[in-house]
């Protein structure tokens, strides 16, 4: 005999948003599973994207992160306008993800372990890179530097330099390149983990310049999107371009990493480069 469908009052009582579908598999996750496996779906392991105030508590320490910079907040130098306003845009994403900009910077411990730390954020204008976050990070990296600390950034940006700032954005990417530059002349250790997705300017600036570059499973990695550059070039890709699997298997990073176990991997590289 079939089970009897709900009534209507039955399935009002059940709570809105408690069970999830995995972009991955397909399957319905009970959301409570996928919350306590660290935002990682128990069928296939597809990482799911977290807030940068989700992997602060996830990666460091409990308690120990201050934050560095919180108040600089971005300008509108162009009076840049596409559908909306650069100014509107700013304000929207402020108001919904409690950030100034798209990048968290301050110190922490990973395992006991004190790291100077920055992540960023891919609600926020897709974790692009304007002046803010460049010199957000910029200052990190000058910190970590004066402190003799290990760096440990954690990307996630679909956007790369933002175009809304025009020049200045695209500035950064020097910038943050030049403040690695004289980080590693001066023995310090940058430990750059991406993110799906890690594109444009940031893969090809800060994130891409790790001692150690550790991945997410199945992140998408690039400069231009698998679509650009099909189109571009006219010709098939290779199957699972520009994933973490294939950077992996072609030299680009150093190791994937499941979520789960990146708190380990990165304490353990640490200790095992004397930092």
């Amino acid at each position: 005999m079939s089970e009897p469908t709900p009534s209507a009052e039955n399935r009002r009582s059940i709570p809105e948003g408690l069970w999830i579908k995995c972009p991955g598999c397909g399957a319905t996750i009970f959301r409570p599973e996928a919350l306590k496996r660290l935002n990682v779906c128990p069928e296939c392991e597809y990482h799911w994207p977290l807030s940068a105030q989700e992997r602060i508590a996830q990666l460091l320490d409990e308690g120990t992160f201050e934050e560095w910079d919180a108040d600089l907040t971005p300008a509108d130098p162009l009076a840049f306008r596409d559908r909306k306003s650069y100014a509107e845009r700013l304000a929207h994403d402020q108001a919904a993800t409690g950030l100034n900009d798209a990048v968290i910077t301050g110190q922490g411990r990973i395992r006991a372990r004190k790291v100077a730390f920055g992540v960023t954020d891919s609600r926020f204008i897709m974790g692009s890179m304007g002046s803010v976050v460049g010199e957000k990070l910029t200052r990190a990296i000058e910190r970590a530097q004066a402190d003799s600390l290990p760096l440990v950034v954690v990307s996630g940006s679909g956007g790369g330099a933002r175009m809304h700032e025009g020049i200045l954005s695209l500035m950064q990417m020097a910038k943050t390149s030049a403040a690695l530059a004289r980080f590693r002349e001066n023995g310090g250790l940058f430990i750059s983990v991406l993110t799906n997705p890690t594109m444009g300017g940031v893969a090809a600036s800060f994130a891409s310049l790790g001692d150690l570059i550790f991945a997410e499973p199945r992140a998408l990695i690039g400069f231009a999107g698998p679509r650009t550059i099909k189109a571009t070039i006219k010709m098939e890709l290779p199957k699972g371009f520009q994933t973490s699997e294939f950077l992996l298997e072609h030299g680009f990073i150093d190791r994937i990493v499941s979520r789960r176990n990146l708190q380990s991997e990165i304490a353990r590289a640490i200790d095992y480069c004397n930092k």
